[in-house]
């Protein structure tokens, strides 16, 4: 699968049973719904994936179909893993499903140094043989790749891009301007601000939300990025107001919200839910199919 250097990957939601074993038929069902929506392409097993919760062999069974359904998209493996025998046997499985690339989190819970994280980086795009994108979540993992450290990596792999999440929007910039350096480029994770993060150069987006709205989130993409005319400041402004009302849940719970207010399957709770989020839960539910109903989604 050829890799695209920009446009909307979609954070692929991972639909389970209460036992936490995959549901094959509804992910499925949801790729072919994903596949129809004019995106460029697939990460799988990401944060909104809940990749945490998947052993080897359910993550490994999770690629095989992502690469018999996705058709023309590229796919993007997430193969993070704290223990790097499982990074690279995941890296080793990606490249003989011949996917476009793989992507690569900081191992989490404990303190790593910078030096250290080039090394485990490196090691994972030499596993793989496929290109490689640095995934930066510091919220989630606890680590932050430093600018210093993307550049090392650059300097030692087939280095296709960076993914930036996380509260320090002003990365971005950073990040676009060593990237026009060392040839890569860089994805955000933010959908609210995809219009402001391509203003700083930003070429795509990995969006949770597009599990959901893949229109929307293809609109501002295809708006801000002089495809088509159109109003870029509605769907905008869309998205900013769909993003606060899915914040009154935690994530990935609130992305399933999303999911589930559109009609599509969304599987059992990876992790133990209680009475009042599971009250939440259903209230966000059952505004977001007011919204929409508003915005004739359904």
């Amino acid at each position: 699968m050829l890799l695209r250097r920009d446009g909307v990957f979609v954070a692929l939601w991972t639909p389970t049973d209460a036992d936490g074993s995959l549901l094959e038929r509804e992910l499925r069902a949801h790729l072919q719904f994903l596949r129809s929506k004019s995106m460029q392409g697939i990460l799988a097993l990401g944060s909104t994936g809940e990749f945490l919760h998947l052993d080897l062999p359910a993550r490994k069974r999770l690629l095989e179909i992502v690469a018999e359904e996705a058709g023309p998209l590229a796919v993007l493996a997430n193969i993070s893993d704290i223990r790097p025998r499982a990074v690279a046997e995941l890296g080793r499985f990606a490249h003989d499903l011949q996917l476009s690339a793989v992507a690569v989190l900081p191992p989490h819970f404990f303190p790593v140094a910078q030096a250290d994280l080039e090394e485990f980086f490196v090691r994972a795009a030499d596993a793989a043989q496929l290109p490689l994108f640095l995934y930066n979540f510091p919220e989630r993992t606890g680590n932050r790749i430093a600018l210093e450290t993307v550049a090392a990596v650059a300097d030692r792999a087939s280095l296709a891009g960076v993914k930036q999440s996380g509260a320090d929007f002003g990365y971005h910039r950073e990040l676009v301007e060593l990237g026009r350096k060392k040839n890569f480029v860089v994805f955000t994770g933010g959908e609210p601000r995809l219009a402001e993060a391509m203003s700083l150069g930003v070429t795509g987006c990995v969006s949770g939300l597009a599990n959901a709205v893949p229109e929307m989130v293809v609109d501002i993409f295809e708006l801000a990025g002089g495809r088509r005319a159109g109003d870029l400041e509605e769907a905008v402004t869309r998205m900013q107001r769909l993003g606060a009302l899915v914040d009154q849940v935690e994530f990935p719970l609130n992305v399933a919200a999303a999911i589930e207010a559109r009609g599509l399957p969304t599987g059992e709770p990876k992790s133990v839910v209680s009475a009042v989020t599971r009250a939440r839960y259903e209230r966000l539910v059952h505004d977001l199919r007011a919204l929409y109903r508003e915005w004739q989604l359904i």
